[in-house]
């Protein structure tokens, strides 16, 4: 039996496979090097990065769940000057693809970012983190307003000459809506989805578990979300997907692409086994192989659409 390709393409992004981790969960990649082979995948997504160094939210930082984990570090960081400085050096000996996850304040702050990381060598892609409070529009995330959030897409794209994915929230009301106004924007592809908003109380107190009180729930809970968020994205535009949200083994990553995803991120899974990625990957390889499948892009969907009736809940 013959190998599948398992490169894929998202716009003018170009992955040798298509498993990446998720931003947040993995560092800058070499906390992790001592672990796992870094260089065996697509791609790694490095924590947020802003304008300015931030030290996060208060701790308690993250809570357990019965099935994921919440989490509020509030998107600590050590500031783009100090990460080209100091962080970029030895991401850019990697094989794999370097995309570095960008997040600000205003729409000012992430065209900003766009530009000082454009001439950086050894970064393949940018991707933008719309979950995060607009500070000029009464706090509410970017990503919950569709003229909001594809403005921010245009405004970095017209910053750099990287090729741009937009990470989306799950946080709104119609997340199709959302996707084809950053899509039309131009940028290369969408990352869905980023954390769902929730809270943990001690019951015997009434005092919140995090910090910060609200954070981001990851993990298995969400991947149904996730995954319809990719089945319905995907039929509402026609550039390319990664999947997100409680991928732990190679066949969650395969319900994502079977969905419409072309590639997967592996997230919150890291923490308990920091191979997981590889291991999706792995399986995902198999599969191809023991499936008589010639490359990774047999796999990807939108699927059939079901009847009218039998989408109704």
């Amino acid at each position: 039996m013959s190998a599948a390709d398992l490169s894929v393409a998202i716009g003018r992004l170009r992955l040798a496979n298509p498993v990446m981790v998720a931003s947040g969960t993995f560092g800058f990649g070499e906390e992790y090097s001592g672990l796992l082979d870094v260089d065996a995948l697509g791609a790694l997504v490095t924590k947020g990065i802003s304008l300015e160094p931030r030290r996060g939210n208060p701790p308690p930082r993250t809570v357990e769940t019965p099935a994921g984990m919440l989490n509020s570090v509030g998107l600590e960081n050590p500031g783009v000057e100090s990460f080209i400085e100091n962080k970029m050096p030895w991401l850019r000996t990697l094989r794999a693809a370097v995309i570095v996850n960008i997040f600000g304040s205003s729409a000012a702050e992430y065209a900003e970012l766009a530009g000082r990381l454009d001439a950086v060598e050894g970064i393949g892609a940018l991707e933008v983190n719309i979950s995060c409070p607009n500070v000029k529009h009464g706090g509410m995330a970017f990503g919950a307003d569709p003229e909001i959030a594809a403005k921010v897409a245009k405004q970095v794209l017209d910053n750099t000459r990287l090729p741009v994915l937009v990470k989306l929230t799950p946080n709104v009301t119609d997340i199709t809506e959302v996707a084809r106004r950053v899509a039309a924007a131009g940028v290369d592809g969408l990352t869905l989805i980023n954390t769902l908003r929730g809270m943990a109380l001690d019951y015997r107190t009434g005092k919140p578990l995090l910090g910060n009180v609200i954070g981001g729930l990851s993990g298995p809970a969400i991947r149904p979300v996730a995954v319809r968020a990719v089945y319905e994205v995907a039929r509402a535009v026609e550039i390319p997907l990664v999947g997100c949200g409680g991928i732990c083994c190679w066949q969650d990553a395969l319900e994502f692409m079977r969905a419409g995803a072309t590639a997967v991120q592996i997230g919150s899974a890291t923490f308990r086994f920091p191979s997981t990625a590889l291991e999706c990957l792995q399986g995902v390889e198999k599969f191809l192989t023991h499936g008589g499948y010639t490359s990774v892009a047999e796999l990807v969907g939108p699927i059939e659409s079901a009847t009218d009736e039998g989408n109704r809940v």
